[in-house]
């Protein structure tokens, strides 16, 4: 290897010569002297610093036994594009989807509620109603009439264990000499349904007439008993009443604190069954409207319809 010296001082290489592998044919392997000798452009190392010649070597030999193998044609596959993921695949989403299509069809969106519920949901307040109004008449005139106090909070609460009460409670066996109203259904079905176990005993029990007294009208001084209907909220209204002085003077039968509601749910099983002395209440009211009816065509009675 030959160098010179640049007035810059940078070493210019001018040829080099490096032994490469040894050859593979015997021939050469036996003549030291017949090795080929390979030749090197300086200007590749002086460019890569001297670094070893793996990369500035030459193409490999070719494979003299034959061509390589053409490489096997490759068939492009068929580019399928993915659909755009919108939302992301959670039950949120796939609700709000389902309200949107809903919406979109003219159908309800709040009818999905319903899953899971035993008696379903109310029905929404509508324009000319009132917010009260959502209830059924019967459970709202009972809760009222067991508010005390002012505390509503505390009569809902006693209503819904009362509710409950009826609904777990086994079927109840009528008595046939109390008839219940009649196109009632049968007593395995009551507990399926508690708001109809319970319209039904207030109904059954309640006084179909009043009896109103006119003072002094029959003379001396005495009142005039007078029959007259009532509509069906007053009607149930005075069962209530009556079931409510019934179960006051009743004893709790178990631990906690007076268990207003159980009483209350056991004695509209006992109206029912008949076994309630409410129906002895009943009948009086209607034995005296009987006696009175006589009274209808009194010249007091009379006299007050033409005027």
């Amino acid at each position: 290897m030959s160098c010179k010296l640049t007035p810059r001082g940078a070493v210019v290489l001018r040829n080099i010569t490096l032994r490469t592998r040894q050859p593979t044919t015997p021939l050469l392997r036996s003549h030291p002297e017949r090795r080929p000798v390979r030749q090197i452009d300086p200007s590749l190392i002086a460019r890569r610093g001297l670094a070893d010649d793996l990369h500035s070597r030459g193409p490999p030999p070719e494979d003299q036994s034959g061509p390589p193998p053409p490489p096997p044609p490759s068939t492009p596959a068929e580019y399928v594009p993915k659909p755009p993921e919108l939302f992301a695949p959670n039950y949120l989403n796939a609700e709000a989807l389902a309200a949107l299509e809903k919406a979109a069809a003219g159908e309800d969106i709040d009818g999905e509620g319903e899953e899971g519920l035993l008696f379903g949901m109310p029905e929404r307040v509508g324009k000319n109603q009132q917010l009260q109004d959502r209830y059924h008449p019967v459970v709202d005139q009972v809760t009222k009439l067991l508010m005390k106090d002012g505390k509503l909070g505390r009569a809902q609460r006693h209503m819904s264990l009362i509710l409950n009460y009826l609904r777990t409670n086994p079927a109840p066996k009528v008595s046939p000499l109390r008839p219940l109203l009649p196109g009632s259904p049968s007593p395995e079905q009551l507990p399926l349904n508690p708001l109809l176990y319970l319209t039904l005993a207030i109904d059954s029990v309640a006084p179909l007439i009043r009896i109103r007294a006119l003072k002094g009208a029959a003379g001396g001084g005495r009142a005039l008993e007078v029959p007259e209907p009532m509509p069906a909220r007053a009607r149930r209204r005075i069962a209530v009443m009556w079931i409510i002085d019934a179960v006051c003077k009743k004893r709790s039968m178990g631990s906690g604190r007076n268990q207003f509601a159980t009483r209350f749910a056991q004695e509209i099983v006992s109206v029912i069954e008949g076994r309630s002395g409410i129906w002895d209440k009943r009948a009086q009211v209607h034995k005296t409207g009987t006696a009175a009816r006589a009274n209808l065509t009194h010249f007091a009675v009379v006299g007050k319809k033409k005027r």
